[in-house]
């Protein structure tokens, strides 16, 4: 893909990258919703016939609004987008829509809830599930490193910086191992902005040995390539899917947190359970 070329991806009308004014009173007209087809269309996914299940889950880490009073919460959210809703939410508008609820009052946590899931589940097109932790019920986040064995102290040449799925292969003989592998080195750019979006991504797998060295290189070839977290996630599972047949997969990723958000998708071919909630130590 040509990060220069144009190409019709869903967000050209979006807020990202454009000059928005801070709106600090509830306003849902605010998030810009994109269908997913439009880049699934690249990678051969065909409607109706995903080849997948998962989710995105979202950590919101700024988020306020006032109770009847007048007086200020502050909170902690997460958010899980299932995957097979027609569309995703683009991240700047979902902060946008966050800080909007600023000056905002509302009755209690549970009327904030209520309304998130009105409103984000509309946007996505299926249900979102939305859980909110008031900051005075001391949340606690667990930070650990990713589970399964490194890929980034193997010694590679690389000079290639957009996704190369030539690099993938596995063994032939007939033999299968289970095993999960990860890596820190996993690098792409917003969509709209072209701005770094850096993360860790999890490869976990049944089926015959993928090559580490070529899939080490793969991941690093989204160094420039430009797509939003949930595109390249499915992109990966995909090339992945195809190029070393395994029975069984699942892919996530957990990337930084960008505008007090940090978005973590989760594809599976449904034998894996989707990972906890812990963070990344970058998050």
């Amino acid at each position: 893909m040509n990060p220069s070329a144009p190409s019709a991806h869903g967000a050209e009308s979006s807020p990202l990258g454009k000059p928005a004014d801070y709106c600090d009173t509830y306003s849902p007209a605010l998030l810009f919703p994109i269908a997913r087809q439009i880049k699934r269309d690249e990678i051969g996914i065909v409607a109706g016939k995903l080849p997948f299940v998962g989710e995105d889950l979202w950590n919101a880490y700024e988020l306020s609004w006032l109770n009847p009073r007048g007086k200020p919460v502050v909170a902690l959210a997460t958010f899980r987008v299932p995957a097979d809703s027609p569309r995703l939410i683009e991240s700047k508008s979902l902060k946008l829509y966050l800080n909007s609820c600023n000056q905002t009052r509302f009755d209690g946590e549970e009327a904030v809830r209520a309304t998130f899931v009105r409103d984000l589940s509309e946007a996505a097109g299926a249900p979102v599930a939305v859980d909110i932790r008031p900051l005075g019920s001391a949340p606690e986040r667990v930070i650990a490193p990713p589970p399964g064995e490194s890929l980034d102290e193997l010694d590679i040449d690389i000079d290639t910086y957009q996704p190369c799925p030539d690099f993938l292969s596995s063994a032939r003989d007939g033999s299968e191992v289970s095993e999960t592998l990860h890596s820190h080195l996993l690098k792409s750019n917003c969509l709209v902005t072209g701005q770094p979006d850096w993360g860790c991504i999890v490869v976990r797998y049944t089926g015959p040995a993928i090559d580490r060295a070529g899939l080490l290189r793969y991941i690093v070839s989204f160094r420039k390539h430009n797509e939003f977290h949930e595109q390249c996630v499915e992109r990966v599972f995909s090339d992945l899917l195809q190029r070393c047949t395994p029975r069984e997969l699942a892919v996530w990723a957990r990337y930084t947190r960008r505008g007090g958000l940090d978005i973590n998708p989760f594809r599976s071919t449904g034998q894996f359970p989707a990972p906890d909630n812990r963070a990344e130590i970058r998050q």
